[in-house]
């Protein structure tokens, strides 16, 4: 049970820009101790400023690289050695790759990044978390999930179907940490379409971006925020959300068995099994 006495403290990944900067500035707003992780440390300075004109309080900066497994190592201890307790670990970081990458680590980018990383970083600090909000999506339902093969949309790759695969990922995920983890109330949700710094390299992606049905971050963000403050036994645990509504995501994003393979395989690769 959360102690509604103090301030809680919300950490805030991919935090530098977008959705992840929209909903740190909303909940240093609400009172929160925000703090902020991110990869670039010029935009990761900038949004600090930004959150502190919100609530008035500098916030904690932390620079982690999710391409690269130490940094998470690194960042878990971090954040280790600096709070007793993280009341909402809110997992926003991620990317949409234009170009098959294999990172340092050995698996494709995006997979990384968006899973891989993720999971790695709540293992380290599960017994300090409060509850966990991810950032999912509806491309989720352009997955192809084969945890055998972490590396399977490597082949032939299409960065929409690699996307996909790890938005399918991060709901499998959510579910299956509520499973595993009753303590650690877990949820994640779809923004919506989002104008952010997705498919910024590519003119024909920011063409094409261009013509979708935008929404405004702070809008995309209401939904994390939310999750970040509504009572848990109000919500659906392990549940997916869209516009602060429950919502039952393609089946192939909703198998149980899958899931509980899913966490076997990431518990291998990132080597907290």
């Amino acid at each position: 049970m959360e102690d509604v006495t103090r301030r809680r403290l919300v950490v805030v990944t991919g935090a530098s820009s977008g959705i992840g900067l929209a909903a740190a500035v909303a909940l240093a707003r609400r009172g929160d101790q925000v703090v902020l992780v991110g990869r670039d440390p010029a935009r990761l300075t900038a949004a600090g400023e930004r959150v502190r004109e919100a609530g008035g309080e500098q916030p904690e900066l932390f620079r982690a690289d999710f391409a690269v497994l130490d940094d998470v190592r690194g960042l878990a201890e971090r954040l280790r050695a600096a709070y007793d307790r993280i009341d909402v670990l809110a997992h926003n970081a991620g990317a949409i790759v234009l170009q098959p990458v294999t990172t340092i680590d050995g698996f494709e980018l995006s997979m990384q990044a968006n899973h891989l990383a993720p999971f790695l970083l709540s293992n380290l600090l599960r017994d300090r978390i409060g509850r966990m909000v991810v950032t999912a999506s509806a491309a989720h339902r352009s997955g192809a999930l084969d945890p055998d093969d972490l590396n399977a949309t490597l082949r032939r790759y299409q960065p929409l179907r690699a996307y996909g695969t790890s938005k399918q990922a991060n709901i499998l995920f959510t579910a299956e940490a509520a499973r595993r983890w009753p303590e650690v109330p877990a949820h994640c949700f779809h923004p919506g379409v989002v104008r952010t710094r997705f498919g910024n390299e590519s003119r024909l992606v920011a063409w094409g971006m261009r013509m979708l049905p935008f929404r405004s971050p702070e809008r995309g963000a209401d939904t994390l925020v939310w999750l970040a403050h509504e009572d848990p036994a109000r919500l659906v645990d392990g549940g997916y959300y869209v516009d602060r509504r429950p919502r039952r995501p393609r089946p192939k994003a909703a198998d149980r068995q899958l899931a509980a393979r899913l966490w076997t395989a990431s518990a291998r690769a990132v080597g907290c099994d």
